[in-house]
């Protein structure tokens, strides 16, 4: 009989190395308790936390569809839940700039093709649409002014026109007794303060008649060529969600993040973070598994995160369907764009 397994005349056992070693080796739980970078979410990682308390077979899932994500920074995970937005922790304002800008080169390379969303000849076309697109989507009013224009080509056609006429036409984008007033009275404006032309300067274009500060910026840039933040309601909820701003107030938004970027960049810039927004940024169900600055959003996670599902919630050329202007821009179109169908087509 061996020494390890002899016992003593009280029948008590000597002492054993075995079980000591035994409880020491553990390697399953140890692998479990292991989280990859590929299972943090980019808001995990700033916060200094990561998913635990899944199995291993459950993790092995993860890392095996995160191998297979398209997206920059999307976590794969089948349950999700809505947190709200970590800031990143003490961002300087040098910092902030140097995200903000990056997140809009990010957003150049993937919206090369970005442009104001309404279809427009002129800045008399440009800013009665513009007029016409509150409270109703671009392709409304892009389904709706061609038969506008057609019968009211110029600013004192519109002036003269028969309010009854013009609501009958504007009935499609709602609101459509107002509407009517402001279009005729900025083309009266037009015809008797501006000599039928639209006005270049922001001081002029704010006296006409339902043209307030987002309008005029989307004339200045888009018909002039004069930079200006368009701040409309996707523009304010992504820079919220990147942190670019707390503020609420459309004029204070507009000063904020004017402050982070060239002047130059401005109109641009605005293109971009609108299309962001309505393609993929959307405001309940952000596509946050299919995004391409996830890696930079300190929203993270506030939307689906895995890949296919985000894939699903993408819009307009991003998803695969139309989009909303009835004559887009040829690089619109050579990226895979489609026209809108025209009013009652489709």
């Amino acid at each position: 009989m061996s020494k390890a397994a002899s016992t003593t005349a009280g029948g008590k056992s000597t002492k054993k190395a075995a079980p000591r070693t035994a409880k020491k080796v553990t390697p399953a739980r140890t692998a479990a308790e292991k989280a990859t970078p590929a299972e943090a979410t980019p808001t995990e990682v700033s916060s200094g936390r990561t998913a635990s308390g899944k199995s291993a077979s459950k993790k092995a899932v993860a890392v095996k569809a995160a191998s297979k994500k398209a997206s920059p920074g999307a976590a794969v995970s089948k349950k999700t839940t809505t947190a709200a937005p970590v800031p990143p922790r003490n961002e300087s304002h040098t910092a902030l700039v140097r995200r903000a800008r990056r997140i809009n080169r990010e957003l150049a390379e993937v919206y090369p093709y970005a442009h104001p969303e309404l279809d427009f000849e002129n800045p008399f076309q440009l800013v009665v649409a513009t007029v016409l697109s509150a409270q109703t989507t671009d392709l409304r009013v892009n389904q709706t002014t061609p038969a506008l224009f057609a019968e009211y080509p110029t600013p004192e056609d519109l002036a003269e026109a028969n309010p009854e006429e013009v609501e009958e036409i504007l009935r499609p984008t709602g609101f459509f007794r107002a509407k009517t007033k402001s279009v005729i009275g900025l083309s009266r404006a037009l015809r008797d303060d501006f000599g039928g032309e639209v006005p270049g300067r922001l001081e002029d274009l704010v006296k006409l008649p339902g043209v307030g500060r987002k309008t005029a910026f989307v004339v200045l840039g888009n018909a002039f060529g004069r930079p200006g933040i368009t701040v409309d309601t996707h523009f304010q909820r992504l820079v919220r969600r990147w942190q670019w701003t707390a503020e609420t107030d459309p004029d204070k938004i507009e000063t904020a993040v004017g402050g982070l970027f060239p002047k130059s960049e401005w109109t641009m810039l605005s293109h971009h973070v609108i299309f962001h927004g309505r393609r993929i940024c959307h405001a309940r169900k952000p596509a946050c598994g299919a995004c391409p600055i996830a890696p930079l959003c300190p929203a993270y996670g506030e939307g689906e995160t895995d890949p296919e599902k985000a894939k699903k919630l993408l819009k307009y050329e991003k998803g695969g369907f139309p989009g909303q202007r009835l004559n887009p821009p040829q690089a619109y179109l050579d990226a895979g764009g489609r026209p809108a169908p025209p009013l009652g087509t489709g």
